[in-house]
């Protein structure tokens, strides 16, 4: 157990933290710890619904018809519509539709406040636009190889807003290694020096999760864990909207604030701290 989820008993009996979490949060954070990743229902179905259709008419007009009434039907065939060599244009087109709103990344956020501030603070950067994954049945130009995103110039800091747009389990989810056992590659990780990602796949398949997640509800993910997906196997295909959201004062790498990061709830205090300036002659 980590020890920043062991729990404390004030004198009055009120279970506490160190950091004076809820009992709701400190049952999510020690979720978030021990697992990698939650998953959990959206708090606003409202706006994921806007949002899928929104995707769903981009598609839709990308391919010259109509939207269908059942979207999530539409979606999850949408393998029958097209093949996979113009995946990746229908893949354009479809957030080139949902990215152009000016209210795309506010209602994203929707989704998760609550889960959001628990896991990774009330003051936030959030990436300024909306990355959108679509893995058809049999594809293997979809395929994500296993890596962690730590590895390749993001921050640590950093935890990955996961929406799916159709129901997702089985090889139509992405794959995460279990913390624990993260930790035990990465003390170790000089031994796949010229491996494959593939060995690395080999070796650490037996310990993967593959996180069932419904339509209407997200995840939280460390990207720090090794992750990635394999072909798809199943009879449908598979739209997830993937965002990083990181504490606005916590440690950037490569990815930048102002950049590819935006403030998105930053409080009245800190715009306050910001805009100070000592009066003129003050130190003379």
């Amino acid at each position: 157990m980590h020890s920043a989820a062991k729990k404390l008993t004030v004198v009055d009996g009120t279970p506490a933290t160190p950091g004076f979490l809820t009992a709701d949060e400190d049952a999510l954070s020690r979720r978030f710890l021990d697992q990698g990743h939650v998953v959990f229902p959206v708090e606003n179905r409202a706006s994921l619904d806007r949002l899928r259709k929104t995707i769903a008419d981009s598609a839709a007009a990308w391919l010259g018809i109509d939207t269908p009434a059942d979207v999530g039907a539409f979606l999850d065939t949408i393998h029958t519509r097209v093949g996979p060599e113009k995946v990746n244009d229908l893949r354009m087109a479809a957030i080139r539709g949902v990215n152009g709103t000016d209210w795309t990344i506010r209602t994203y956020f929707s989704l998760a406040r609550t889960a959001l501030a628990t896991l990774v603070g009330n003051e936030l950067a959030m990436q300024k636009r909306l990355n959108l994954s679509i893995q058809m049945p049999g594809d293997h130009s979809s395929v994500l190889a296993t890596h962690a995103d730590s590895w390749d110039g993001d921050s640590p800091f950093e935890v990955v807003l996961w929406v799916p747009l159709v129901n997702v389990y089985g090889s139509k989810c992405m794959f995460l290694l279990k913390p624990e056992q993260d930790a035990k590659r990465a003390a170790n990780f000089r031994r796949f020096a010229g491996k494959s990602t593939e060995d690395l796949y080999r070796d650490i398949e037996p310990d993967l999760i593959r996180p069932e997640v419904r339509y209407g509800e997200a995840m939280i993910f460390s990207p720090n864990l090794m992750h990635g997906n394999r072909v798809n196997t199943e009879r449908d295909t598979r739209w997830s909207f993937n965002c990083r959201v990181k504490g606005l004062f916590t440690p950037y790498a490569d990815k930048r604030l102002g950049e590819f990061f935006e403030p998105v709830t930053m409080r009245a205090t800190t715009r306050m701290g910001l805009d100070y300036r000592e009066p003129e002659g003050f130190d003379e």
